[in-house]
Formats: C-alpha cells, sequence, structure tokens
C-alpha cells in the first residue's frame, strides 16, 4: 500500500541511499564556495569577478561580532592593500588590487556557501573563508557560572563550616522553622557549649566549609565572645603588611617604562579570525586583556591560568605576533623539548604565512644549526625563538626583545627563576599555567600579578574518566585493546628508565597484538624525535614512555593513558599527564595504577583521591587550591601565615585577604589604581530579603540536605535573572517539575537580584506591602555623583515620581531610609521594581 501511495509522486533517489537503475542523474548546475585560503585580498578579487559576471554577492556570518570583524577586514584591505610590517608594496603580487565590490552582510547559519549561476548568487560562508571548523548545534544553553567548584564541596553533617561572623561551627543540617506563621528553611551550625546558630538562606553565602592542613581539628568558637573578631583583626592587620609590599613592588613596577604596542591591525585581526575553533568566552577575555596589556607603556606581567587543552596556546600565539607586527622579537622558555618541538610547529602553523621566523633551541637540533640560530637571533632575522632552558645561557643575544612566554613556570628552577626576575624586568611577560603552584597563585589572588583564568571548555569536549586501581596486567590488556579497536593510541607512563625495558617485554608477552614503542629523557635528541613523528604518524599503537610528554604534547587519536605507579607523581603532574588525553570529541580514559591501596600512605591516597574527583573540565584551578589544603598552606605568604589558616580555614582566610587588598587599594594606593574598577563593591547577594512567603526546598521534592544545601548556595550567589532562568532548567531537568514553595524561592531570588542592582540593601514584603532599604548616609557614591552625572538615588527618586500605578512613599526610621510601595491586587512585587 506504501509503494502505490509513493508511486503517485515524483521520486528523487539520494546518492547516499544509492540510485536506481537506469535513472539519469540530476545536475544542480551549482558549484563549491571557492577557497581562498583565509586570504581577504583573494575573497575581495572573487567577489570582483563574480560581481563582473552580474551574481548578487552575500557573506554569510554566524554572530554579529564575527559580521562586523569581516566588515573591518574587508573595508581595510580595500583601503591600505599590502601594509605588513611596514613593507613596500609587492609589485609581483600576481593578485589584481582588487576593486568595491557591492555585498550583503547577514548573520545566520549555513553549513557550506555555494555559487548558484541561475539565479546569479555567490553566498560565502565566513568559517569556510578562514578555513575554521563549523560550529555545530545553534540552540546555545548558557552555563551557569554563579558557582566555583570549589563552593560546590558538598556539605555533610559533622563537617566544620566557617561563618565569616560567628567563626567556626559544625554544621548540623537543614531545619525548618516558623517565621511570621510561615515555614522557612534554614541552616543548623552548633557552636562551643552546644549553642546553635540558625543561619537565613539569605546569608548562607557568609557560610563555607572549614579547609585547612590535612588532619587538623579546629577549635569551635564561642558565640558572642570576642575571640573571632580579635582573630580577624590581627590576621588582617599582618596580611596588610605583606600585601602593601606586594602592591609597592606591583606599582614600581607599573611605573617602569616598557613598550607600548600600537592598537591591533588588519593583520591581527585576520589572525585571529583564521583560527580554525570558535574561541570561548573565556579563550576571547584572555586574549582581550593580553592585549590591552601590552597596549600599555608599562611591562605586562599577566598569568593565563587555563585548563589542559583550552586554548592557551593560540592566546600566546596572537600575543607574539602582535609583537612581531610592532617590530619586536619573542622569546618562548618552555620545560621540555617535545614542548619546544610542539610549540614551534604550532607557532609556525599560525603565522607561517604571514612570513614571520619562527626557530627553536633544544637538544633537537645539531650545534651548526643552533649557532646559526643565535647569528640571526643577534642580526633581528629570527621574529619568535622557541626553546627550554637553553633561551637562558649566556650566549643568547635578542637584538629587540618585545615578549616573554613562559610555558609552565613550575617547572622551573630557583636558578633559572632568578635569571628570568631578570630578563623581564621591563619586557611584557606572559605566564601560562593549567595548575599554578601557590605562590604564583597567591601573587595573582593579591593583586601583585594580573590573572586571566580560562574555565570555559572547547565545545563538544568530554570530561576524562579516572579509574584508580592496582597493577593488573589484565586490565592493561582490556584497556589497550579497547582503546585500538575503535582506531585510537594509548600511552602508558613508567617513570624509571632503569626498568622500561622489563616493562616493555612483559606488555609485548600479554597483548602480542599491539605495536610498542619506548621514548624517554635519556635518548639521543634526534632518535626521541623520530619516535614522536613515528607515533604521531600511526606507525606505533602503544608509547611507552616516561613523563616527558606531561606538558603540551597534543595528538587527538591518543584517547587511553596509563600511569604505572601514579602514587609517585605530584597532582600537577597527573593532572597534566592526564590532560594529554581526552583533547578530541572523544571519550577518553585514564588508568592510574598503584600498589595495594592499604600499603599506600594517607597524603598520597588523598593525592589521587583528588585527581579522580576532579575530572570536571576546568578544574586545574581547584585542583591547585586542594593542593594547597592536602600540602598544608603554611608557605602561602610566609611561615609567619600558617597559624592563621589553621585557625579560621583557608576559604575564609583568602576572603580577608582579598578584603584587606582591597582596602589597600581604595586608601593608601587609590592613585594607582584610578580608574580601575572598584574594587570594595557591595558584593552581589549582599541584598537580603525577608518575604511573608513559603520559599524553600521540600526535603521530599529533594531529600538530602547536602544537595539542598548546594542548591541553596548557588541560588542565592546567581548575579543576574539569565543565571536564575538556568537554574529553573537544571532543577526541573534534574528533579522534574517543582511544587509551588520552589517557585516562590525563585520568585524571591528574582526579587532580590533586581533589588541588588539597583542599590537596595534589604527588601520586606508583607501582604501586598513593598519595603525597600536604601544603604547608610555613609556610602555616599550611592547618593552623589562623582563626576557630575545623576546618581543612583536621583534616578530611583525620578523614577518614583513618574509611576502612576504604585502608591509609594520615603520613610526614614531613625538612621534607616527606606521606600514603601503598597501593591495593587494582581500585581507582582517585581514589577514595581
Amino acid at each position: 500500500d506504501l509503494r502505490k501511495q509513493i508511486a503517485r509522486f515524483p521520486a528523487i533517489m539520494h546518492s547516499f541511499v544509492g540510485s536506481a537503475e537506469g535513472t539519469p542523474p540530476i545536475e544542480f548546475m551549482s558549484l563549491p564556495q571557492p577557497s581562498v585560503n583565509g586570504s581577504i585580498k583573494v575573497l575581495l578579487h572573487q567577489m570582483m569577478e563574480l560581481g563582473k559576471e552580474g551574481n548578487e554577492l552575500v557573506l554569510v556570518c554566524d554572530t554579529q561580532d564575527e559580521a562586523n570583524r569581516l566588515k573591518d577586514l574587508l573595508d581595510e584591505e580595500l583601503t591600505s592593500p599590502n601594509e605588513v610590517r611596514g613593507e613596500e608594496p609587492d609589485t609581483e603580487d600576481p593578485v589584481p588590487a582588487p576593486g568595491p565590490a557591492p555585498y550583503q552582510l547577514i548573520t545566520d547559519a549555513l553549513h557550506l556557501g555555494f555559487i548558484y549561476p541561475p539565479a546569479h548568487l555567490a553566498l560565502f560562508t565566513e568559517h569556510q573563508v578562514f578555513g575554521r571548523l563549523k560550529r555545530r548545534g545553534l540552540a546555545k544553553r548558557k552555563r551557569f557560572k554563579g558557582f566555583s567548584q570549589k563552593e560546590a564541596q558538598q556539605l555533610r553533617r559533622g563537617d566544620y563550616v566557617v561563618h565569616v561572623d560567628y567563626g567556626i561551627g559544625r554544621f548540623a543540617g537543614l531545619q525548618k522553622l516558623k517565621v511570621r506563621g510561615v515555614d522557612q528553611e534554614v541552616m543548623r551550625v552548633l557552636y562551643e557549649g552546644n549553642d546553635v546558630l540558625y543561619v537565613n538562606l539569605n546569608f548562607v553565602n557568609r557560610v563555607q566549609k572549614y579547609a585547612s592542613q590535612e588532619g587538623h581539628l579546629p577549635k569551635l568558637s564561642k558565640l558572642g565572645a570576642p575571640d573571632w573578631e580579635r582573630l580577624k583583626s590581627r590576621a588582617r592587620k599582618h596580611i596588610k603588611d605583606i600585601a602593601r609590599e606586594l602592591i609597592a613592588l606591583y606599582a614600581r613596577r607599573r611605573a617602569e617604562q616598557g613598550f607600548a604596542f600600537a592598537p591591533d591591525t588588519h593583520w591581527q585581526k585576520e589572525l585571529e579570525a583564521s583560527f580554525m575553533f570558535e574561541d570561548t568566552p573565556d579563550q576571547a577575555k584572555a586574549t582581550a586583556d593580553v592585549k590591552a596589556d601590552m597596549e600599555l607603556p608599562s611591562p605586562m606581567d599577566r598569568l593565563v591560568c587555563g585548563d589542559v587543552g583550552f586554548g592557551k596556546t593560540e592566546v600566546a600565539v596572537r600575543a607574539a605576533f602582535k609583537s612581531v607586527l610592532n617590530g619586536k622579537q619573542v622569546a618562548v622558555l618552555v620545560p621540555t623539548t617535545i614542548l619546544a618541538q610542539q610549540h614551534h610547529n604550532t607557532f609556525t602553523d599560525r603565522l607561517g604565512r604571514y612570513s614571520v621566523r619562527v626557530d627553536s633551541l633544544s637538544r633537537f637540533k645539531a650545534k651548526k644549526d643552533q649557532l646559526s640560530t643565535l647569528e640571526g637571533l643577534k642580526l633581528g632575522k629570527v621574529d619568535i625563538l622557541i626553546g627550554t632552558h637553553r633561551l637562558l645561557s649566556k650566549d643568547v643575544h635578542f637584538k629587540d626583545l618585545g615578549l616573554l612566554v613562559i610555558d609552565e613556570e613550575h617547572r622551573f628552577g630557583v636558578t633559572a627563576k632568578e635569571k628570568l626576575r631578570q630578563l623581564r624586568a621591563t619586557v611584557d611577560t606572559m605566564t601560562l599555567t593549567a595548575t599554578p603552584i601557590p605562590r604564583t597563585l597567591q601573587f595573582s589572588l593579591m593583586g601583585a600579578r594580573d590573572l586571566s583564568l580560562i574555565n570555559t571548555p572547547p565545545r563538544n569536549r568530554l570530561p576524562i574518566v579516572t579509574e584508580i586501581a592496582q597493577f593488573d596486567l589484565q586490565l592493561i590488556r582490556e584497556a589497550i585493546l579497547k582503546e585500538l579497536h575503535r582506531g585510537g593510541q594509548v600511552y602508558f607512563i613508567h617513570d624509571r628508565i632503569h626498568d622500561i625495558d622489563e616493562i616493555l617485554s612483559l606488555l609485548h608477552t600479554k597483548i602480542p597484538e599491539a605495536r610498542f614503542h619506548v621514548a624517554h629523557g635519556q635518548m639521543k635528541g634526534h632518535e626521541l624525535e623520530k619516535a614522536m613523528m613515528d607515533f604521531l604518524e600511526k606507525k606505533y599503537d602503544v608509547l611507552l614512555c616516561t613523563k616527558i610528554i606531561e606538558s603540551g604534547i597534543d595528538i587527538p587519536s591518543v584517547n587511553t593513558i596509563i600511569i604505572n605507579r601514579a602514587d609517585r607523581f605530584g597532582l600537577a603532574e597527573l593532572y597534566q599527564l592526564r590532560g594529554r588525553v581526552g583533547r578530541s570529541n572523544e571519550q577518553a580514559y585514564a588508568y592510574l595504577l598503584t600498589p595495594p591501596i592499604s600499603s599506600l600512605p594517607r597524603l598520597t591516597l588523598r593525592r589521587l583521591q583528588a585527581i579522580q574527583e576532579f575530572t570536571e573540565l576546568g578544574s586545574g584551578f581547584n585542583l591547585a587550591m586542594r593542593d594547597l589544603e592536602i600540602r598544608g598552606a603554611g608557605n602561602l605568604l610566609g611561615a609567619e601565615q600558617s597559624g592563621f589558616i589553621m585557625e579560621m580555614g583557608i576559604e575564609m582566610y583568602q576572603r580577608i585577604v582579598e578584603e584587606a587588598v582591597a582596602e589597600l587599594k581604595e586608601q593608601e594606593f587609590d592613585k594607582m589604581f584610578q580608574g580601575a574598577k572598584a574594587l570594595a563593591q557591595r558584593p552581589a547577594g549582599e541584598t537580603t530579603i525577608d518575604a511573608d512567603v513559603e520559599a524553600y526546598i521540600p526535603d521530599i521534592f529533594i531529600e538530602s540536605d547536602s544537595e539542598r544545601l548546594d542548591f541553596y548556595r548557588r541560588l542565592y550567589g546567581v548575579a543576574n535573572t539569565d543565571d536564575i532562568e538556568s537554574m529553573r532548567h537544571e532543577l526541573r531537568d534534574r528533579f522534574g517539575e517543582y511544587p509551588e514553595e520552589v517557585e516562590n524561592l525563585f520568585g524571591v531570588v528574582e526579587l532580590k537580584t533586581i533589588a541588588s542592582g539597583a542599590g537596595f540593601v534589604k527588601v520586606e514584603l508583607q501582604r501586598n506591602q513593598l519595603s525597600l532599604f536604601f544603604p547608610s548616609s555613609e556610602e555616599t557614591r550611592f547618593y552623589e555623583s562623582e563626576d557630575g552625572s545623576v546618581s543612583r538615588f536621583q534616578r530611583i527618586m525620578s523614577h518614583i515620581a513618574t509611576m502612576r500605578q504604585y502608591r509609594a512613599q520615603l520613610k526614614q526610621d531613625g538612621k534607616q531610609l527606606r521606600l514603601l510601595a503598597i501593591i495593587p491586587g494582581g500585581s507582582e512585587p517585581r514589577s514595581v521594581l
């Protein structure tokens, strides 16, 4: 019957399905979009030729930002062709100077461009112009950013917690209380002498989990005693003394005269547009921060902290190109010869078409070639030099060094760092790392170095499945064969060269189907290079090696890593090694092999559990914070600070550090930080709300106290209403349709968020009456504008004067000023705001 129905209609057999016998092919007479290899000049030439033939020209971009960038590139090419690095116009250029061609620029999403002669239409897609991979999926669901992973360490009953105002207590779960006749959920915290503190959910972000050195049990605080406040003020004083020195150091560096790089050129924009992947939001911000620093007259010192494979190298490539376009040389310092080779390939691939001269110095190069490179460097014939510690040798002389890029600073020793300090006194410096060492991290958090975090994973990236297991040949065989059967390759890490051949023989015997090869740091340069190239070309299935692959090796086909004796590795090393896999959209696996778990020291076990726990994409920064917790944070700012960390925990200590630095910047160093964003503004979430509605998450909807608390923390810490909407979707997705009390909770938090944005410190909602409390008169920025514009208070009062549908009046209760609004029946409180 179905065939009879179908037979009434003309049928087209698609080539993917297979064509019917004797059916002539259908010719649509369309042509593919011609390749222009990322050249705007060639694109304009193609457009001019197609325009002459009477074709309508359409350029399609995925986003408005891409459209604006492409328009800028086309306009600049039309007005100033052949201007690159101050060179004379190339008279032998085979491409004729293009003339303007009328075109339409639209933002839409098409997979491929085409030319369709019957309709006289030529359509180019921007991602094909630059050879960039097309984004998958247009619906982009906003990722919730309202909390950090360390904040979400779920509290369990009995855990030690720190309340900003009351000190150290023990979490005793969530409890329902009746407040003014309605049910509300509160956090219950026990203090010394079994005193109980009930924490309103408005203040849930003032409570953090206590964390300090492993195994230390803190003393509970006494409610109402002055000890906690005294401890905080002592810590603040000590921190200020140290921070004052650090900020003075930062100020001296800011005062030094460096080189102010020129704003972005046409070529810079073209290079960035030609990146084959879509920039993540964090990556775009890090790039903008670095370039803004380079354009300042003082030397840059920026730490770019991004997870393994999140695009730090691309940020460095763009900064290096900016330096070269300004006639300055670039030094890229890396910890290993293999990483130097990898970076050399990356930089050459990205910058080769702009005639940028990239060279490298490592033991892979013959002595004669090294001397030739050094001579070229001295004469300014080498633009970018990539190398290991060899770059710090006395015979390395730059003609005009403008930028120093340091990859994984924690891998360099004290002597190397002293040489670096001398080298970067007046040179712009950018440090790249996935897991910053404690002191580097602390310098950045305190403002003595600028910090950019890249936390957004690339599209389609999956977390790595991590398993801790005892050494078992059957498990190893299964893991390797599983990877080989899906066409991948494997790293097997064994960090002892003296018995690496025994391991090779053992694996050969057990897994004869796989092709093995050995690589380690004691091999001769050319042998090691050949071993890596052969593995890259898939001549071998398993690379049995030491941790030489720890930094920078990027082979997308390797998606399983087996680390033998993982208990001998540090946390940062394990994290870096695991990051060598999972660099495509394939699911990756990491196996950490250890002796029997019962024989491992407690700290080693904690380290392995931490690496297993932090499998989420973008958790390198949080792992560095956990590393502090496991090893003890005594040397965070010097030994004299360790006592404070033990007494109040890392999170509380860090909070006081931030407050102390903010105070110093506003009071003692105000001129230096003028124009910078005010640091001591009221943090989001400090506006409190008191509503006579039942707004909580019932325990029959989410049973676990810790999960409910985690959700409250995140919800009360949101920055805007978009994040609230995102959390609505998440809750519905995870737990199903929620009851009325939860909807009330979302409404209350939305009201609080809007009121916080307007500057109110408290919101009260009782029946049909809304009270909005203004800040104290000491907050002059709210009531008076420094630059002569209308203040926030004046704007609010002007707006109230225009409101016709609500009765609103201003009241003063002692020193407290509040706005009272009567809500007509059927209106929502948020509409008043």
